[in-house]
């Protein structure tokens, strides 16, 4: 069985022999394609055996049978592991985070649909009523030639209290979630969104974009806040730094809500269930014909 992940890899099918079902993997958003391009890369999705998508919303038009698992986390990977006070603090005194006002983290990669502007006028307003520090970590993804200029571009928006950093580095973004009192992730097009179930699995309340699969994480007001404008990403941030009861209570239910949904062991399940009927079929289609 061959499982291909994202567009990039997709015509790989068309250069090798199939000894098995071969499976594509799509984690981006699929409500609103370019539709050349996708016109163009229906007669190569058909070649395969299936078709994984993150979210039902997300179906196309195509001959291909099509199956929804939302993707989950490893707990045990440096990113999400436990962390002790010693080693976040290590961490954040490595890149000179300060940490003597509450921090609004922000996690993602350089790419205008993660709105990393928006935070940043967002945080703008919000540190009018509350003292906070805003820290956006990022890395630009080698497959978008505009995340580099993104990246330049936000450089000019650096201040004492806004702090915009670019780095590989799973334990950095594992000390930065856990210390944090707000994390963001204000996308405005989200093909499920990773890094907010990160976040919540740390137990740290996030503010995300009502977009993609962020609305199938947060539930608005009970483990977390799901935004559609500047403001009201603001009006939450200066929310829940006033209020630590707010914050420790939704931390709690994030971190429970992904314990239930968004880890491995479910999403192993999904594909042993898909492995398993391709094995009964593919033992059936091999049965002598009588």
């Amino acid at each position: 069985m061959v499982i291909i992940h994202d567009p990039q890899p997709l015509p790989m099918i068309k250069h090798y022999k199939k000894n098995g079902p071969w499976i594509w993997r799509c984690h981006i958003d699929l409500t609103n394609p370019n539709k050349e391009l996708w016109n163009y890369l229906v007669p190569t999705v058909e070649k395969y055996d299936a078709v994984i998508l993150s979210l039902k919303e997300y179906a196309q038009n195509i001959k291909t049978p099509q199956l929804f698992f939302m993707p989950a986390i490893d707990p045990f990977k440096i990113k999400n592991r436990e962390m002790s006070e010693e080693e976040i603090k290590e961490r954040l005194d490595h890149y000179g985070i300060p940490t003597d006002l509450p921090l609004v983290v922000q996690i993602s990669r350089f790419d205008r649909w993660k709105d990393p502007q928006g935070v940043i006028e967002a945080f703008k307003l919000a540190r009018k009523e509350v003292d906070c520090t805003f820290l956006l970590l990022g890395n630009v993804a080698t497959d978008d030639p505009e995340g580099s200029d993104l990246f330049e571009s936000l450089l000019d928006c650096r201040e004492e209290r806004i702090i915009i950093l670019s780095h590989q580095d799973s334990a950095l973004v594992n000390a930065l979630q856990r210390r944090a009192a707000v994390v963001v992730q204000k996308s405005i097009r989200e093909g499920f969104g990773l890094t907010v179930t990160e976040a919540m699995w740390k137990g740290t309340p996030v503010i995300g974009g009502n977009v993609g699969g962020i609305r199938y994480q947060i539930e608005d007001g009970v483990n977390g806040f799901l935004v559609s404008s500047v403001e009201e990403t603001a009006g939450r941030i200066v929310r829940l730094i006033k209020d630590q009861k707010l914050r420790e209570e939704m931390g709690r239910r994030a971190k429970e809500t992904v314990r239930k949904k968004f880890l491995l062991n479910r999403y192993l399940e999904e594909y042993l269930d898909l492995f398993g009927a391709f094995e009964t079929i593919y033992r059936l289609t091999a049965l002598p014909k009588f």
